[in-house]
């Protein structure tokens, strides 16, 4: 049980799984039992922002569309239908408990840059300020393939990261992380994994859930990502019966926790961290500086260990930083444009190219 003095502020990710009837229908008595259990945690001191999937699964079940459509256009006409409904429905439960809610729809590009994403977290910083719980999703009538979040497990990893959530909680429809098949009655639950030393990369199952777009292969990478920024990471089941109450409060509840990292990650790092798909370049380094960089010292991206660069950039745009075999070692923000580093390539006496503040090794 938590102190009544301090407010612990958690995300919690519901998957499309959680949400969806074997039907395919949207499953409105598992978000009603939800609703409980976040008005109970909110007694015990916890704000929490909601990352909700469930609008496409909410949209099939109302309409049926006149003709095959692609994939893009499904998604676009089921989600705009359903997302409606979906917020409707959280609406009406927390209305139940005297706690108002808000939705929040974001889209990958709102990530790319750090005016938009610092826009978002005000937005969803003054709603817990408020008392208001943000119920975010991706906005899937605008974000077309190849600018969408792998799944909603990317986006509440960055939701948790950049509101400095204590705990991230990604609900699925299975108890956690297994150490074989889950369909397998002698696999079981790995209940705690530590980053720093644990690789399990080997037990992970590539094969996807039926209603969400990412996998379990997806839940580890994002899950291990997001605890060695300093965030404990929980994948449990959300169809268990009061899995959230269960969780925050017996830690012999059946889950799979991510331990989390104790160096603390700056906000503008945590950024940059998950900013690698809004590249707009590539600066090549050479042994010495990939040395460096690696090394437990504090170390900033120095035009003279620099061979070449590709692509077209301006001052703090994000940037790929690669060894000499064209391995990816960090991914930070350029304080000089693709011309301007040019000019200084292998010059000493120069200011960083990617100081130290603004570099995130992987």
């Amino acid at each position: 049980m938590t102190s009544h003095n301090t407010k612990h502020r958690i995300a919690i990710k519901i998957g499309s799984n959680v949400l969806s009837r074997k039907d395919g229908s949207l499953d409105i008595t598992r978000i009603s039992a939800l609703v409980d259990q976040v008005s109970e945690l909110r007694k015990q001191n916890y704000e929490v922002v909601l990352i909700s999937s469930g609008a496409v699964a909410a949209g099939k079940a109302r309409i049926s569309p006149k003709g095959k459509l692609d994939v893009v256009s499904s998604r676009q006409i089921y989600s705009a239908v359903g997302q409606a409904r979906l917020i409707n429905q959280y609406i009406i439960f927390f209305d139940n408990h005297n706690i108002p809610c808000g939705q929040v729809l974001t889209t990958k590009e709102n990530f790319s840059t750090r005016y938009h994403y610092l826009n978002q977290r005000n937005c969803m910083s003054v709603m817990l300020d408020n008392g208001i719980i943000p119920i975010v999703n991706e906005n899937d009538t605008i974000s077309v393939t190849e600018l969408m979040f792998t799944d909603n497990d990317e986006l509440s990893g960055l939701v948790a990261t950049m509101l400095n959530c204590e705990r991230l909680i990604i609900l699925s429809n299975i108890d956690g992380i297994y150490n074989g098949n889950p369909s397998d009655k002698n696999s079981q639950v790995i209940t705690e994994i530590d980053t720093q030393k644990d690789n399990i990369e080997e037990y992970i199952q590539s094969s996807k859930s039926s209603a969400g777009r990412g996998g379990m292969q997806t839940k580890y990478n994002i899950a291990r990502k997001i605890a060695e920024e300093g965030v404990e990471v929980i994948i449990a089941n959300g169809k268990r019966e009061n899995i959230l109450l269960d969780i925050i409060n017996n830690p012999n509840t059946l889950c799979t926790r991510f331990i989390p990292s104790s160096k603390p990650t700056s906000t503008v790092k945590k950024w940059i961290a998950h900013s690698e798909s809004f590249s707009k370049g590539e600066i090549y380094i050479n042994e010495g500086a990939s040395i460096a960089l690696k090394s437990d010292e504090v170390t900033s991206l120095l035009p003279i260990g620099i061979t070449h660069i590709q692509g077209v950039f301006e001052a703090g745009d994000i940037v790929t930083i690669l060894d000499e075999k064209g391995n990816q070692i960090a991914v930070g923000c350029t304080a000089f444009n693709n011309e301007e580093v040019e000019q200084l390539i292998g010059k000493s006496n120069s200011k960083p190219i990617v100081h130290y503040d603004y570099l995130y090794i992987d």
